[in-house]
């Protein structure tokens, strides 16, 4: 049995899910039903030597072939391969970028949202995690399917029976805790679409992602303080 105690990403929490993937650096909770990551897990690297992108898209062969998406799925798509855990959020070293390509790291994203407002909102998160204050900063992200929406879906033209669902919105909960001991909580849901609004804009109660996907977010934090924090909506850093 996972005891979340055991790595230090899931000292807050961890949610459930069917496969849980615990990688060098970061945790992954897999579904098998939308045949990708539920949610990723991570601690931003502060190390930020910047090694080489390896671009090393390849399969995650832990997960069961019945429910494992290829490269096959994604080529001819139109859509990109988007990361949830940053690329650029774990490059001290180049096994720990390299670790990020794995497919179960991945959804299918629009080019104009994984390039345009997600690549802004990751980039926001390093800036608060450099920040003089700042011990650490702990994000999950995950998509987010709208059932009163028609879902598409992705099909390969080798007649295979997965199907992968893309996402309509996607969610990334950061908690930073600060150097005087302090937990600080900002939850973002986003259109799956590109957009120029300000990132701030896209707040929500970490709460509301809960419900929206049926997860505990921070589980581990307990107490009225904590419940207040996941019940508003606090300013945004400066970015």
């Amino acid at each position: 049995m996972f005891e979340p105690s055991q790595w230090s990403e899931a000292r807050y929490g961890m949610p459930v899910a069917d496969q849980i993937l615990i990688n060098r650096h970061y945790v992954v909770g897999y579904s098998y039903y939308y045949r990708q990551t539920k949610w990723a897990l991570e601690i931003v690297d502060r190390g930020m030597v910047d090694v080489e992108r390896s671009e090393n898209f390849r399969s995650d062969f832990r997960i069961p072939e019945l429910f494992r998406v290829d490269k096959a799925q994604y080529e001819g798509s139109g859509f990109d391969r988007g990361h949830l855990v940053a690329s650029a959020n774990q490059n001290e070293e180049e096994l720990q970028d390299s670790e990020t390509f794995l497919l179960s790291n991945m959804c299918p994203q629009e080019r104009g949202f994984n390039r345009g407002v997600w690549k802004r909102l990751e980039a926001a998160v390093r800036t608060l995690n450099n920040l003089e204050d700042v011990y650490e900063v702990y994000v999950i992200s995950g998509p987010i399917f709208d059932f009163d929406l028609v879902i598409e879906t992705i099909e390969t033209s080798d007649n295979s029976p997965i199907k992968l669902p893309v996402p309509h919105l996607f969610f990334k909960s950061v908690l930073a805790e600060r150097k005087s001991g302090a937990l600080h909580m900002w939850s973002f849901v986003m259109p799956h679409e590109s957009s120029r609004k300000s990132l701030d804009k896209f707040l929500v109660p970490t709460t509301h992602i809960e419900v929206m996907v049926g997860i505990h977010l921070w589980d581990r934090l307990t107490g009225s303080k904590i419940r207040q924090e996941k019940s508003n909506i606090r300013t945004m850093w400066e970015h």
